[in-house]
């Protein structure tokens, strides 16, 4: 090489690395949205406002990228902090600040996607419903996709004034009006940080539902009385929420289906602001610890104030999988109802037999010949399998032949022209809704009965007629664990038995916005005012209006007591009498699955006795958990505290014992049970327990002589060497009167 080619070779070098560096020294910061907590006490007070404080920090930082504002939310009450976009290097400049107590990039969640009051027993001539008015005056603060207001749902016949106390609005867009009313009293919109997460596509910035998602859940909750709702037939009667007499106030947080951190707690900030009573929320983020817990976090600054919050538990099925665990949040999962939807078929012979349709049309089969393949049992019905000209116009009935699906089965009836389809599965089957024929599916028991017609009567098989669109009550069992409600052992505190409480959650029917599509016909979208969702997005609400109506008859009741009253009075059985199971499998459940049971709002009502827990209660419970200073200062919103006790011995309305090889096989409690009842009661003690653990309880009568009366007693659990990994029992107190006043205790063994 020559010295020119050399000298030339380390030039181009040198240019090649300088254009590198310029490259990465002038490619932008990325920004992401973070929360941060700040010390209140380091505010100057020069600054009249927590917002403009917020926005001078800010701006020391740097100037804002293209225009574009830093601060998305200034929170005042939920926590002592704002919701802003920065680079990495703004955050190390932030928390060398001496107000900075912590501060965490902000996470991406989820939604947790009527029969059912009569199902839970509320009557209008008695009971709940008639003590408290159906919830007149209570303000139900919903955290969800917003609200579709033309909905029959929120109409505000017979609802009686705004409360004074209610501060909130409704916030209109310029491009969609949104009209409010004494029913939806209020709407806000709070998206800025999902649409900063590029995870929005809202058309505008109206309160207003495009998902269908915040319509149901509210209507749910504190719908008005509809007549003649249904989806497409099924479930046709008076749609009506659980406290039809309660406000709604909407708290839009999402608009396509993903949740941002910084939004919900802006939501939750605004509606303690606002007034609320109680706040619901069908949603969650992934598990973390508490002082980390958005949720967990804004939900105790409301309980502080007097406010109940509800949440699901989430819909991941297995164990270990519950969502807002916090002790003050009262977490529910999702039970069935007793309700199924069906079609029935009459043969040639007249035997008639029921099944599980929802094909979305009153169709009817009548005088049709009735096909059943000779061929190899192996292929009934999968893809090729049919001729269209054997079966072209006739009802076809399919094998279960394990090969393939009811819903491939049907695809080859529609391939092939069939007139409708008899399926066969021994199992509750989802999403049968979206089948393109019409279609019965039967049990195996009444396939063989079928299948016996048709070898008999050969090529005269027939069937008389086939009815569908029809809804069946009285199904057994019910209520039965919804299969895809989240159990515990609570992953981020096992110690804290969740979920609380279950109710109903699936196949739910409420309002939902015309313009979203419930299922597919063809090639046809289909709408409807009404529909069916499923998940602990749906039971949540259910919980919210029934705490409506307890807060109405009972306004002097703290949120932890509202939740006792649900708890203690929750109950274990089905309508077959025996304890309440998987929907799946039809085994036998736990507390584990379904907490303390199925609410039963009308003995709520009247408890006898209640598990209250103050604020101290739960300060106490988080200095026992060991979290510093700067985790303790996150949650509280405070800087000074005072730790009454130690350990986590929450007076909670429910006991969980962890044992492991080298631990005390005796765990210790002590609770303070409150008589809300009666002034001269007594209660006697019941224990019961299962194989491997014992449960011994002092005093075992407890006295009241008035109410607010408050007595103590401690318990003991007990596990010998033959305890399964799960075991559980109650401890029971009744009285003269026959209040149970009922409490699962759980024992986990690893």
């Amino acid at each position: 090489m020559s010295v020119c080619n050399y000298y030339i070779s380390i030039l181009s070098f040198i240019l090649a690395l300088l254009f590198g560096i310029n490259n990465v020294l002038s490619k932008p910061e990325e920004y992401k949205t973070y929360i941060v907590h700040l010390d209140h006490s380091q505010k100057p007070s020069s600054f009249l406002t927590h917002e403009t404080w917020h926005q001078t920090i800010l701006k020391s930082l740097s100037k804002p990228v293209h225009g574009k504002e830093m601060l998305l939310y200034s929170y005042n009450h939920v926590m002592n902090g704002f919701s802003a976009r920065l680079t990495l290097a703004q955050v190390s400049k932030l928390k060398k600040s001496p107000a900075h107590i912590a501060i965490h990039e902000e996470k991406i969640g989820k939604l947790f996607t009527t029969h059912s009051p009569q199902f839970m027993g509320l009557r209008h001539s008695s009971g709940l419903w008639n003590a408290s008015s159906y919830g007149e005056g209570v303000i139900i603060g919903m955290i969800d996709s917003g609200v579709w207001p033309e909905s029959e749902s929120f109409n505000e016949k017979g609802m009686p004034p705004i409360p004074t106390r209610w501060k909130g609005k409704c916030q209109n867009s310029t491009t969609n009006p949104f009209p409010c009313n004494r029913k939806l009293i209020g709407a806000q919109v709070f998206i800025k940080g999902i649409q900063a997460a590029d995870e929005s596509d809202s058309p505008d910035d109206s309160p207003r539902d495009f998902l269908g998602h915040g319509t149901h859940t509210s209507s749910t909750a504190a719908g008005n009385h509809v007549p003649g709702a249904s989806q497409f037939g099924y479930a046709n009667g008076v749609a009506r929420g659980i406290a039809p007499g309660a406000h709604v106030a909407m708290y839009k947080v999402s608009s396509g289906g993903f949740i941002a951190e910084s939004d919900v707690l802006a939501a939750m900030d605004q509606a303690i602001a606002d007034g609320v009573d109680i706040m619901s929320l069908s949603l969650g983020f992934d598990h973390v610890p508490y002082f980390q817990d958005v949720i967990a976090t804004a939900s105790l600054s409301a309980i502080e104030k007097g406010i109940f919050v509800v949440c699901s538990a989430g819909n991941d099925g297995a164990p270990n999988t519950t969502f807002n665990s916090a002790p003050w949040i009262t977490t529910v999962g999702a039970g069935t109802l007793d309700r199924s939807f069906i079609a029935t078929v009459t043969l040639g012979n007249d035997l008639t037999l029921e099944g599980q349709s929802k094909f979305p049309d009153r169709v009817l089969v009548v005088d049709t010949l009735l096909y059943y393949g000779k061929g190899d049992f192996e292929k009934s019905c999968s893809d090729g399998a049919l001729n269209v000209s054997e079966v072209f116009g006739k009802v076809v009935m399919c094998d279960n032949n394990g090969s393939s699906t009811i819903f491939e089965q049907v695809r080859e009836l529609a391939r092939v022209e069939a007139l409708a389809g008899i399926l066969i599965a021994d199992e509750t089957l989802y999403n049968i809704d979206e089948l393109e024929i019409p279609s019965l599916i039967l049990p195996s028991s009444s396939g063989a009965l079928i299948r016996k017609y048709a070898i008999e009567a050969a090529d005269d098989a027939s069937v008389k007629i086939m009815r569908f669109v029809l809804t069946s009550f009285g199904t057994k069992p019910a209520p039965q664990v919804a299969f895809f409600s989240s159990r515990g052992p609570d992953p981020v505190n096992p110690n804290i038995l969740k979920p609380d409480i279950i109710a109903p959650g699936v196949e739910v029917l409420a309002a939902i916005p015309p313009i979203v599509s419930v299922e597919q016909f063809g090639n046809y979208d289909l709408g409807s005012d009404y529909a069916f969702l499923s998940g602990t997005s749906m039971s949540a609400p259910h919980v919210a209006g029934v705490a409506a109506l307890l807060k109405a008859v009972h306004p002097e009741w703290s949120p932890a007591a509202i939740r006792s009253a649900l708890m203690t009075t929750a109950y274990t059985v089905d309508n077959n009498g025996t304890t309440l199971t998987n929907q799946f499998t039809s085994l036998s459940g736990t507390p584990l699955d379904y907490g303390a049971g199925h609410i039963n709002p009308n003995k709520a009502m009247d408890p006898g006795l209640i598990y209250d827990i103050d604020w101290q209660g739960y300060v106490d419970f988080l200095c026992g958990l060991g979290y510093n200073d700067t985790e303790m200062k996150a949650i509280l919103r405070q800087s000074k505290w005072s730790c009454s006790q130690k350990g986590t011995d929450l007076n909670y309305p429910s006991f969980v014992a962890m044992f492991s090889a080298d631990s005390p096989n005796v765990k210790n409690f002590t609770r303070v049970l409150t008589n809300v009842g009666d002034d001269q009661s007594v209660y006697q003690l019941i224990t019961e327990t299962s194989q491997g653990m014992t449960i011994k309880v002092e005093p075992t009568t407890l006295t009241f002589t008035s109410k607010y009366q408050k007595q103590k007693f401690a318990a003991s659990v007990q596990m010998n060497g033959k305890a399964p990994p799960v075991a559980y029992g109650y401890v029971k107190w009744i009285d003269q009167n026959n209040h149970i006043v009922a409490s699962p205790v759980v024992v986990l063994n690893s």
